[in-house]
């Protein structure tokens, strides 16, 4: 089973390597979504569907995807970005950065929120 923080809970740090989330920290990329918060292990320059099968798993939990690509802005490749959108989300890529701040405004705002962040060597 892969370790995870039951829960929703906002992102309070990112970068050198990481996140930090309530109160503790994850070295990697990290899924946040309604059933908590995951390892993720993607290769960031190869995205594949088959990298968003938990996201896709819970897909009627929440409406919106905010993917956070890395450093910079990036998007995932198109095949990956139509079958999200066939899949009924409402998906956003941006530089990982904005993804926490986004993803933590959309939470704290009770949406219906997931997030897939790539992680970054430190904040841009």
């Amino acid at each position: 089973m892969t370790a995870h923080y039951p829960g929703l809970a906002p992102i309070e740090t990112y970068g050198g390597g990481g996140f930090s989330f309530a109160g503790m920290s994850h070295r990697g990329s990290i899924l946040a979504l309604p059933s908590g918060i995951y390892a993720w292990d993607p290769n960031p320059d190869l995205l594949t569907l088959a990298d968003f099968e938990r996201v896709l798993a819970e897909k009627d939990s929440f409406d919106h995807l905010i993917i956070g690509m890395g450093r910079d802005m990036a998007r995932p490749p198109r095949p990956v970005r139509e079958a999200l959108v066939a899949a009924g989300l409402m998906i956003d890529s941006m530089a990982t950065g904005h993804a926490v701040s986004t993803y933590n405004l959309l939470l704290e705002e009770k949406r219906r929120v997931a997030a897939a962040l790539i992680v970054v060597d430190r904040p841009a």
